[in-house]
């Protein structure tokens, strides 16, 4: 599981992309309106992983939502914290709802959902969502915006 630390470690400072999730720390800082009920998007357009039989790369545009409660992750470690998986091998499945299990686990949002939009291998695409529940009540929660896959253009 991935490690969380609690406030902005890497800001400001040059990081070295981790070599695995295993070896990725996610940094949280305070949230400081968690009297509101807020999305929060992070969009992954080029997220790479490996195939964990072949060794070939796999590419997917990942899309995460969530409502955080005492937390907030900080971007520059959840983006390093993405880039591990380019050398991780894992089914697509895997590799999204091992993102949002990881970030549930560190950030205990109110509400999580993870959209893994993956592009073709073997002429078919994948895409996995999956989310903590129903979302809070009143919550703007827009489309997220990845078309079915035609290109993805």
């Amino acid at each position: 599981m991935t490690k969380t630390r609690k406030g902005p470690a890497l800001l400001g400072r040059r990081a070295a992309l981790p070599e695995s999730p295993d070896k990725a720390e996610l940094d949280l800082v305070p949230n400081p309106h968690q009297e509101a009920a807020y999305l929060v998007r992070f969009t992954a357009p080029e997220f790479t992983s490996l195939c964990p039989v072949t060794g070939q790369p796999d590419f997917a545009h990942i899309v995460i939502d969530y409502v955080p409660a005492d937390w907030l992750v900080e971007s520059k470690s959840l983006k390093l914290y993405l880039g591990s998986f380019r050398n991780h091998g894992a089914f697509h499945e895997d590799c999204t709802l091992r993102i949002a299990r990881d970030l549930v686990a560190g950030l205990k949002p109110q509400w999580l959902r993870i959209g893994g939009y993956w592009y073709p291998r073997g002429g078919m695409p994948i895409d996995v969502f999956w989310q903590t529940g129903a979302p809070p009540e009143g919550l703007w929660l827009p489309d997220q915006g990845v078309p079915p896959y035609r290109g993805r253009g």
